[in-house]
């Protein structure tokens, strides 16, 4: 049996050519098999935010908000993704304005101020 020097009381996961960190360790798991199976960082994200879907449905969801930093070991460059609430399409600065809403900031209690569920893609930044 491993054992570890840090103190947890969750299930570790472990494996020999890869590192997947999630909150449960079905989900890490998912990860990992996909690293094994030859899949990258990326794919092994997806993989990993699928299975939590499932495990852990109360902390996440498909459309939940989603940010990650990615880094491209072939052109050593770090690309920003920001999957944060995405407003309707139909919300405008123009709508914001023509409803004299768009002052310093939004109302906190406004159906404007709420994001859209189930929206799965996230921008690149």
């Amino acid at each position: 049996m491993t054992t570890t020097t840090f103190p947890s009381r969750r299930s570790p996961v472990y494996s020999r050519r890869g590192i997947v960190a999630t909150s449960q360790p079905l989900a890490s798991a998912a990860g990992i098999e996909v690293l094994s199976k030859g899949g990258n960082a990326a794919d092994a994200a997806v993989a990993a935010a699928a299975a939590l879907n499932v495990t852990e449905p109360t902390s996440t969801g498909i459309g939940g908000d989603m940010f990650a930093l990615y880094f491209d070991s072939q052109t050593k460059q770090v690309t920003a993704l920001n999957g944060s609430g995405r407003a309707s399409s139909a919300l405008t600065l123009d709508r914001l304005k023509r409803e004299g809403l768009l002052a310093d900031s939004l109302p906190p209690f406004h159906p404007h101020t709420i994001t859209i569920p189930g929206r799965a893609r996230a921008g690149v930044t």
